[in-house]
Parts: structure tokens; C-alpha cells; sequence
């Protein structure tokens, strides 16, 4: 919590505290890493204060350059509204809906050219080039736009707008918090407390949790398969995912496979309802303890002959033919529990027809005949 005492001070003030998380809706899904601090923000909700979830809809179009070694490409308005809107549906199973105040940030930054110059004039380049992010491109000679710049202003500007007591966000967003402090104190209004929350790894134990590096958990996932990842990932970060994502979970002996299958039953329950981890369970038991195919596997038609796993596979599974095709070459497909390798990209229907497909470890699909 930075600055120190600052949140204690205004907690003693008695009132409601107006929260805000701001969030760009660049990609349209919320994983376990967006969950770590709306999470925190619900904590607050439930204490009584007031939450305020900004869509960035304006910022998106700058692009965020907070652990970024080049420019952010640019998304098209219509991705951004459809991302911020089912954005909003899935920060939801989190949130108190009733208790959450939605706003969008270009309903202020949409300002007239002269309010936006005089925001420009509230800094300095060089208080900008101060965070790290800069500094690195700079040294490596590596271009920074002047849009990139702006974004801490904007983003410090919507704190403005809501009269934000208390900010949260993760460790890389410590900058653009602090900076808001910055921009608050132009404009002599109160300025916040911040609050940062550790960065979730991805499943690999490495890199941060993200959909780009494809080691994500969706808060939509299916239930087998939000299990199936949690029970992936190395036992080295099993003591974060617990305290970030069940922070009310106590610690035991158990063994790291134990522990993991108490976490994932959890996470399922809080995202599925009560039960569905359970379920979960026995599906991962059937195929990874079993190694049987799980007991109701979806169909998918097919209508030419001779059928082309790639194009069939990717179409049914919803990825892409050169992921299908790494998956093959790594011996990863199997029909009806027998490997095929990269000479049997194409079936006769017939050998096809009625057959349980199973891509990698979680995915498994029944072609059928159109």
C-alpha cells in the first residue's frame, strides 16, 4: 500500500471510500490474473465501500506501455466495444453486479483539444521518461511513441473524474497509480492510496498468466477443463496460487497433488457453483488416472472424404490448423486411444466416422458423418 499510512487515514475518516480498478478491454476474456484484484476490489465491496470498474474504451486506443517493449498495435473501436462488454459480463461472477458502478473513460477523455492541452501541460517529459519501461527502450534504442506517453496522464485523469480515494491494480501498474497521485494534485483534488496486487503466473510457472502466451485459466473455462489446467501447473507456484486466488485457504502438509486437486475443486465451485468441482474431479480421474475418454464427448460433423484432421480439428476445437498440426507432430493426437502421427493428416470418412478424437491431454471430440 503506497503511500504508507495513506489508507489508514482515509479509512479514519468514516465514510464510504470511492474504490476504482481500471481495466482496457484489449482482449475479450477475464483468466485467473485479472481475478487476484477483482478479488481485492470485491473485499472492499463487501466492507461497504463504493466500486468503481472503469472500461477503458478511450485508453485501449492508446495501448497500455506498462511492461512493454514496443508499441502496443492498435485495436479497431467495434473489438473494443465487444470486448468491454463481455468484459463486464464475466467481471461479474466476481463482483456484486447490484453494488458495482460501471464507467466508461472516454465519457471524460473525449475532451475539447484545449482541456486536453492543458492536461498535457500538468507534466513533464522527463517525469514521464522516469519509469522503467522507457528507460529500457531508450538504452536499447528503441522507439516510443508519443501516444505512449500520454497514457499515464489519461489513465492518472480518470481518478480525477471519479474523485478515487483508493486505486488497485498489479505490481507493473505501480507507475501509472503513483502518477495519478501526480495528476490528482494538478488539479487540487485528494489524492489516493494505492494498492497493488502480485502478478498471477501462467501455467507454466514462468510468465505472467496471459491468453496471447496461451497459459491462461478463463473464468469461463469449462469445468473439466478449468480443472485440468489448475492440476498442470508445477508445484513450485502452488503456495501463490493459493494465497492470490484463495487467500482464505489454510496451509497443510498435504502433498502438491492433493493440494492441487483441494485448490481446483474450489475454483471450480466458485466459478460453476457448488458441486461442479467435484465433478470436475471424477471427469480428470476417468481420463488422466482411467485413461478413459470422459463419459459424454461432443460431436462434431464432418462431410468430406477424405477428412483433413488439421482443418476439421481446428474448426472443432475452435484453434487454429497450426496448433493442431504442432500437437500432431509432438505425437499428441490420438483416436480411440492410439497415437497418429504426421503421415495420417488425412482419413477415409469411413475410418473416421463415430471415432473419439483426443487433441493434447483435455480435448476430445467425436467426428460424425454429415
Amino acid at each position: 500500500m503506497l503511500p504508507e499510512g495513506r489508507l489508514e487515514q482515509l479509512l479514519g475518516e468514516g465514510r464510504p471510500l470511492t474504490i476504482k480498478l481500471g481495466i482496457d478491454p484489449t482482449a475479450p476474456d477475464i483468466h485467473l490474473g485479472h481475478a487476484v484484484v477483482l478479488g481485492k476490489l470485491r473485499d472492499f465491496q463487501d466492507a461497504g465501500h463504493s466500486v468503481v470498474l472503469i472500461i477503458g474504451d478511450f485508453t485501449a486506443r492508446v495501448g497500455d506501455p506498462s511492461g512493454r517493449s514496443a508499441q502496443r498495435p492498435m485495436l479497431e473501436p467495434e473489438e473494443i466495444d465487444a470486448n468491454a462488454r463481455t468484459f463486464q459480463d464475466q467481471a461479474f461472477k466476481i463482483l456484486d453486479r447490484d453494488r458495482t458502478e460501471v464507467r466508461f473513460n472516454s465519457e471524460w477523455l473525449r475532451m475539447p483539444p484545449e482541456d486536453l492541452l492543458g492536461l498535457m501541460a500538468r507534466t513533464t517529459v522527463a517525469q514521464l521518461l522516469e519509469r522503467e519501461d522507457f528507460r529500457n527502450r531508450m538504452e536499447a534504442d528503441e522507439p516510443i511513441s508519443a501516444l505512449e506517453l500520454l497514457y499515464p496522464l489519461l489513465q492518472g485523469y480518470d481518478s480525477v473524474a471519479i474523485g478515487a480515494d483508493v486505486e488497485l491494480g498489479g505490481t507493473d501498474q505501480t507507475f501509472n497509480l503513483l502518477f495519478g497521485r501526480a495528476v490528482q494534485a494538478s488539479y487540487e483534488t485528494g489524492q489516493q492510496a494505492i494498492m497493488t496486487m502480485p502478478i498471477l503466473p501462467g501455467l507454466d510457472g514462468l510468465r505472467r498468466m496471459s491468453k496471447s502466451l496461451g497459459n491462461y485459466v478463463g473464468v469461463t473455462d469449462p469445468p473439466d477443463e478449468m480443472f485440468g489446467k489448475l492440476m498442470s501447473i508445477p508445484d513450485a507456484v502452488l503456495p501463490e496460487y493459493r494465497s492470490l486466488l484463495l487467500p482464505g485457504l489454510v496451509d497443510t502438509d498435504q502433498p502438491p497433488n492433493l493440494a492441487k486437486r483441494e485448490m481446483a475443486r474450489l475454483l471450480v465451485d466458485r466459478f460453476h457453483g457448488e458441486g461442479a468441482g467435484e465433478e470436475a474431479e471424477t471427469a480428470f480421474d476417468r481420463v488422466f488416472v482411467q485413461r478413459e475418454a470422459p463419459e459424454e464427448v461432443a460431436e462434431y460433423v464432418v462431410t468430406g472424404d477424405p477428412v483433413h484432421l488439421p482443418a476439421e480439428l481446428a474448426a472443432a476445437f475452435g484453434t487454429s490448423r497450426s496448433e493442431v498440426r504442432r500437437v500432431i507432430d509432438q505425437g499428441g493426437l490420438k483416436i480411440e486411444g492410439e497415437v497418429l502421427g504426421p503421415d495420417s493428416l488425412d482419413l477415409p470418412l469411413v475410418d473416421a466416422d463415430g471415432r473419439v478424437f483426443q487433441l493434447g491431454k483435455r480435448r476430445f471430440v467425436r467426428l460424425v458423418s454429415g
